[in-house]
């Protein structure tokens, strides 16, 4: 089997040209802000940065707008909460299974943060109780919790993501970066006074997973392990109220999140990976909700 590492660098060269992959980093380390910072390296200006960052004759040159680019010299700590939840074997709105979406989500942020010499764990729960993996700085130890991961996701896992954050509230003091990969019943389902908590110290980022709609061919119900009657799947007015359901319900959940700045993005395949994070990223950096 091909590692997700070496899946999730392959991903990234194939999907992102070099200059969105230096966005990427550049992107990623500029949410921290603190004291001592170390200049790093330039990147072509995005709206939004801070003028005085720019760097006049370097743009001269080049005739593009360039700013300097800080790494801050502490190491952080950046925790990925998966939803191991037998639901993320279903299909994403592109027919993707989405265990494998959210194991390329998280894979790639942590993938981006040991490259930026940060420290990286993961937490996720199965049938038998919390799985919680040390921080490291080390690609193999991210390798051994993706497919740790992956294992347990399977059809006997009736997990609840809830569970995983109560153990992260009370058993984790480091003061983190928490990315929560799951889908819009998991983002239904957390219990809003562990947001409200989690987020007074720690910067919380969220990964939402679309799912395939119950129109079309061959819809499989992974709850009761049947396909769905084609009288169901073949109804245009059915899909029509599915559509207008799950819009009110993102829209009241992602209220839920606002109103403790916590960035959401949904991501419909692995293709969109890289471009996803850049915005979230971002967002995040200039305190943008939308």
């Amino acid at each position: 089997m091909k590692s997700y590492v070496n899946k999730i660098k392959g991903n990234l060269s194939l999907y992102t040209t070099r200059k969105t992959s230096n966005l990427l980093d550049g992107s990623y380390r500029s949410i921290y802000k603190g004291k001592s910072m170390n200049f790093d390296d330039l990147r072509e200006y995005i709206p939004g940065d801070n003028v005085k960052d720019i760097d006049w004759k370097a743009s001269s040159r080049s005739k593009n707008l360039l700013v300097k680019q800080y790494i801050a010299e502490k190491k952080h700590n950046v925790l990925l909460v998966i939803d191991t939840n037998r639901k993320m074997l279903g299909a994403s709105s592109k027919q993707e299974i989405k265990k494998e979406i959210a194991l390329m989500s998280a894979g790639t942020l942590g993938y981006i943060a040991i490259k930026n010499n940060d420290v990286v764990s993961a937490i996720y729960s199965n049938n038998q109780g919390i799985v919680f993996f040390p921080f490291k700085s080390r690609y193999d130890n991210l390798e051994i919790m993706l497919s740790k991961c992956e294992h347990d996701i399977n059809d006997k896992n009736n997990s609840n993501l809830n569970k995983t954050l109560e153990y992260i509230r009370t058993n984790i003091y480091n003061r983190m970066l928490i990315m929560i990969v799951t889908d819009i019943e998991g983002l239904d389902n957390i219990k809003e006074s562990y947001l409200k908590e989690l987020s007074i110290k720690n910067d919380i980022f969220i990964i939402n997973i679309s799912d395939t709609y119950l129109f079309g061919d061959n819809i499989y119900n992974i709850d009761n392990n049947i396909y769905v009657a084609n009288f169901f799947t073949k109804n245009k007015k059915l899909f029509k109220e599915e559509q207008e359901m799950r819009q009110e319900l993102y829209k009241k959940t992602l209220k839920k999140f606002q109103k403790y700045k916590i960035v959401v993005k949904t991501i419909n395949e692995c293709r969109e990976i890289p471009y996803k994070f850049i915005e979230l990223l971002e967002e995040r950096k200039y305190g943008s909700r939308n």
